[in-house]
């Protein structure tokens, strides 16, 4: 089996270069924050002033931050793995624990977010939520909205995940290890 005559891989690279553009796009938020909290500092202490509007970006960037970078979180590998047990075993028992996790755990999870957010969502876009604050954020329903967007991207992730997984259990680590090679030498 070739890199290319495997629809498994080929959905696994699609969605790891989505989870990857996604990521390097929303960790921009991060310099925003910064910049933005400097601004305020700023504004506070040499000009004895403040901007509600400029203190709810700083929350909603740093929730955009966690919310939408947890697919490109799980895409490098950087959510929690207890190591010890995880480390020392096959790359096969490796895709066992990955696909047996991401099916039982990542998934349910991602589909109970998603059940109970639903409804808190769908309120905050019927009544167009904005600030509670005066000057603050309008469009407070599009922020809230990461909290469906977010297990959807890691449910893609997961699943693309899985797929390699399932490669590697199949016998293909070599197309697995060549594609997220491939991936890191070009950046993604």
């Amino acid at each position: 089996m070739n890199q290319t005559s495997s629809p498994l891989l080929g959905f696994a690279k699609a969605i790891n270069s989505f989870s990857d553009w996604t990521g390097r796009i929303v960790s921009w938020a991060v310099l925003a924050i910064v910049v933005i909290t400097f601004v305020i500092v700023v504004m506070r202490y040499v000009f004895n002033t403040g901007s509600v509007f400029m203190q709810e970006l700083v929350v909603y960037f740093h929730a955009y931050v966690i919310m939408l970078g947890a697919a490109y979180a799980l895409l490098k590998g950087a959510h929690v793995r207890v190591d010890i047990f995880y480390r020392p075993k096959s790359s096969v028992h490796k895709a066992w624990v990955d696909l047996l996790g991401t099916l039982f755990l990542l998934l349910p999870t991602c589909l109970f977010i998603i059940y109970i957010g639903w409804e808190y969502v769908a309120a905050s876009w019927r009544i167009m939520e904005g600030s509670q604050e005066a000057g603050g954020v309008d469009f407070r329903y599009l922020f809230k909205s990461s909290i469906i967007i977010m297990p959807v991207m890691v449910i893609l992730q997961g699943l693309a995940e899985a797929a390699k997984s399932l490669l590697v259990i199949g016998g293909h680590e070599d197309l697995v290890k060549a594609v997220d090679q491939h991936e890191e030498e070009h950046g993604l």
